[in-house]
């Protein structure tokens, strides 16, 4: 079936991503924590994930991803009018890392340059925010980026979640609708607040807690997941939220040409991927590489798939997120 056709449409102008180089495997995990590469294996698919080195922060990992978004556009970073950084880990409180990104990139005459804590969905929901600016100024260029070093609010002795993560960066720009581009078709969100707690980021540091001079970081400034309910929420909501997108534009699973959803976990994926009636085939899975890259892993996983030629032209990709919030949503693109 068509989509249905609607107006302000958003393209794509280009796609990259970025990783470290440093690895981490789950045998090397062995030596650090009580768990064993099956055990990981098994209950993620994941096998490894990159590791950023000391001293490498969200904006530098940003950084590479936006250079090459940009040399894909083939653009200069002056022609960015507006910058949008999803992370749950940024360089600092404030500045915003994306206002740091603007000063590395040289993008002088970018208007806004914003954060945003959507958790693992930041980019799906700066795509949102995108498409508002764009609405409004169809000239615009708005540099999305998902950019997280989850590692460095992870325990390392807690296996529940230390082994789940990794770090990475993904971007992508946006203008307004013009043809022979990839344009994005809809963009359905949703938010659970009231489960929040069950997946949670520095339970002291932050106003509720705050720190005082000479405090020793405790164990409740990383990262604390309910792993088992974080599951079934993320297959019931991920599954929800594509099923709705697909219907309010008229189309079926059937009119996918590939899914990209948020690569937590690969029975997430398998699960998401059975109840919405695609066949593994038809799903892009890099989690077994790179673990949850939390805000970088959609549009990490969208550019990879579209460097391995795993989008041709007219395909039709849906994208689905599931992140701390909680938050949801769901993307359709036509390339």
């Amino acid at each position: 079936m068509e989509p249905i056709k609607k107006k302000n449409n958003m393209i794509i102008l280009g796609l990259g991503h970025f990783v470290p180089e440093d690895v981490l495997t789950n045998k090397q995990l062995e030596q650090m924590v009580d768990t064993t590469d099956e055990w990981i294996t098994t209950r993620t698919g994941i096998k490894a994930r990159r590791i950023a080195k000391k001293g490498v922060a969200c904006s530098d990992l940003a950084y590479n991803a936006s250079q090459n978004a940009l040399d894909n556009a083939k653009l200069d970073p002056i022609d960015i009018t507006h910058i949008i950084v999803g992370t749950f880990t940024s360089d600092y409180c404030a500045p915003a890392t994306a206002c740091i990104l603007q000063a590395k990139l040289g993008s002088k005459k970018c208007e806004m340059a914003i954060d945003i804590a959507a958790g693992c969905s930041g980019f799906t929901y700066g795509l949102e925010l995108a498409r508002g600016i764009i609405a409004n100024k169809p000239e615009a260029k708005v540099l999305v980026v998902g950019s997280e070093v989850c590692t460095s609010r992870l325990n390392f002795k807690d296996r529940n979640t230390c082994v789940l993560f990794g770090d990475g960066a993904g971007a992508a720009i946006l203008t307004g609708h013009r043809e022979g581009y990839p344009h994005v078709i809809d963009i359905e969100l949703k938010t659970i607040g009231e489960l929040g707690h069950l997946l949670m980021v520095g339970l002291e540091g932050g106003s509720a807690e705050p720190f005082v001079v000479g405090q020793r970081v405790s164990e409740k400034y990383f990262a604390h997941m309910k792993g088992r309910e974080v599951f079934k929420h993320a297959v019931r909501n991920m599954t929800e939220i594509s099923e709705r997108i697909l219907k309010k534009n008229n189309l079926t699973s059937q009119d996918v040409d590939l899914f990209i959803p948020h690569q937590a976990n690969y029975r997430i994926i398998e699960a998401v991927a059975k109840k919405i009636n695609l066949p593994m085939e038809k799903v892009f899975v890099n989690v077994h590489k790179y673990g949850n890259t939390s805000a970088a892993s959609i549009i990490l996983a969208l550019s990879e798939a579209y460097s391995y030629g795993k989008i041709q032209k007219g395909d039709l990709v849906l994208l689905a997120t599931f992140g701390a919030g909680f938050t949801v949503a769901s993307v359709i693109i036509k390339f």
